[in-house]
């Protein structure tokens, strides 16, 4: 066997290892994305279902940030969807509603009560001799108002980085390595089957 043979054998072999291994690496890069986009979805939808259970949302919250932040393609939403992507509805509108049940509880029963405490004090209860204005005054002293509460507070949007350190990760680094060494070896092999022709 020639040692031109030999070379040309050990090029195809080397192309057909390194070619194998760029597609291994590649499939296994493809599956790690889609296990990332589907851990970050199972986390967020783990989210939303304890929001709307009234739960304490704050560990789900959690859990799904530091999915996202520590693995590629693990972001939520898509530039077509809502926006910001992650937003705790339920957790909103019961502190908006307890809210107004505050409001309503302190202000239920105030006018009455301004009523009862003009009357028992007479004209030193009154503002400026006025019934109407001391339950006026007495109103804007003890009455309560809604706080509003921000609703950015409640919503989410989280980036995933570029890169991770997780199969995803690796295997597209081990396919950029692999896919290099493919298209060394079949410029090395083109080169020296040129030339051979060359030579001959």
């Amino acid at each position: 066997m020639s040692k031109n043979h030999r070379s040309d054998r050990r090029f195809i072999r080397n192309i057909a290892l390194f070619g194998g291994l760029s597609l291994l690496s590649g499939a296994l890069f493809v599956y790690g994305l889609i296990q990332n986009g589907n851990g970050a979805v199972e986390r967020y939808n783990a989210l939303i279902a304890v929001d709307q259970a009234g739960g304490d949302v704050e560990e789900s919250l959690n859990d799904l940030r530091g999915y996202i932040y520590s693995h590629m393609n693990a972001e939520i939403g898509s530039p077509n969807s809502i926006y910001p992507p992650v937003q705790l509805k339920d957790t909103y509108e019961r502190l908006a509603k307890a809210e107004e049940d505050r409001v309503d509880q302190v202000n239920g029963n105030l006018y009455s009560a301004a009523q009862a405490f003009c009357e028992a004090n007479g004209s030193q209860g009154f503002s400026g001799g006025n019934r109407l204005g001391c339950i006026n005054e007495y109103v804007d002293q003890n009455g309560a108002a809604i706080v509003s509460i921000d609703e950015s507070l409640y919503k989410y949007d989280f980036v995933s980085p570029r890169w991770s350190a997780d199969i995803a990760g690796f295997s597209v680094l081990f396919f950029v390595l692999f896919a290099v060494l493919t298209l060394i070896n079949v410029l090395m092999y083109r080169h020296t089957r040129h030339m051979v022709r060359m030579a001959n």
